[in-house]
């Protein structure tokens, strides 16, 4: 048998070395997220609600049965993919245009950025109480469109615009964050590029169309990743305006996962319906990257 020489134990501990750093951030992970994650992939199985000092029961399949029977589900699954269709285009276009214009050079932008921004550092919960006081029946929009809707707009109390108006709460939120994002990738473009497509004569927006929207492709599925992510997860705004009301209008399938978990303690069934979100994000992300995979190679051809 030979024995490890020096150099043979630099090269071992060089290698082990990243992981060494990497240990304590996947001990903390293992414990606060993977564990967990397999407890309620197991508990989607089972029988574990109402006396919660039982043992969880094996049901096998039966969770996922009332699911696909349980109307309310589906009704939160319609709101989470319409969530999903209203949102996500406004945050992924919207926010790009917005850092092209603060990112000319004039006088006073930074002002411009950071009132942009004053949005994404508000706390959700302060955001959301003021939002419901603006959309109350005597509240600042109503008194603004008294002229045109003497009766007001009943933004929060009706299933017809219920669920736009948190949406709208959502975007006036996530404009500042995508935009920053955008601003990055902006300013890494270099300046010549645009010169050079001047002398070809394109200018104004169309040099836009021409190169800003090619070379931020990545960011923008950056972006719709992210969005796409954070409005199937969309849980604050709905909690604190409608708590998922009126009729069920305005309530997705977090919130309602919430409801089971906490409201009705039926643990397994708000398992079985984390695993259908789970499904649904982990779709999303690979549907993402096999677009941005199509992109790439029809452009290197």
């Amino acid at each position: 048998m030979n024995r490890l020489t020096s150099k043979d134990w630099i090269i071992i501990t060089q290698r082990l070395t990243p992981y060494l750093f990497l240990l304590p951030a996947m001990v903390i992970l293992g414990l606060t997220v993977f564990w967990p994650a397999l407890q309620a992939f197991y508990l989607s199985f089972t029988r574990y609600e109402y006396d919660l000092t039982q043992m969880p029961q094996w049901v096998g399949l039966a969770n996922f049965n009332r699911l696909w029977k349980d109307p309310v589900f589906w009704k939160t699954l319609g709101n989470t993919l319409l969530y999903l269709v209203g949102v996500v285009p406004i945050l992924v276009i919207a926010p790009l245009v917005l850092a092209i214009l603060v990112n000319q050079k004039l006088r006073g932008m930074n002002w411009f950025r950071a009132a942009y921004y004053t949005p994404v550092v508000i706390s959700m919960v302060v955001a959301g109480i003021a939002w419901r006081w603006l959309y109350a029946e005597t509240g600042l929009l109503n008194q603004l469109l008294k002229g045109i809707f003497p009766g007001g707009i009943p933004w929060l109390t009706s299933p017809q615009f219920a669920l736009y108006s948190v949406m709208a709460v959502t975007i006036w939120k996530g404009l500042g964050y995508y935009m920053v994002i955008y601003l990055a990738g902006l300013q890494s473009i270099p300046s010549d590029i645009y010169e050079a497509a001047a002398i070809d004569g394109s200018d104004g927006i169309s040099k836009h169309w021409d190169i800003t929207v090619p070379l931020m492709q990545p960011y923008l599925g950056l972006v719709a990743v992210i969005s796409a992510i954070s409005a199937t997860k969309v849980f604050e705004e709905i909690y604190i305006m409608t708590q998922g009301g009126p009729r069920n209008s305005s309530k997705t399938i977090v919130y309602y996962l919430y409801e089971q978990a906490f409201t009705n303690l039926e643990i397994s069934y708000a398992c079985t319906i984390g695993l259908v979100l789970f499904l649904i994000i982990l779709g999303l992300s690979v549907l993402r990257l096999a677009l941005d995979r199509n992109v790439t190679v029809t452009s290197d051809q």
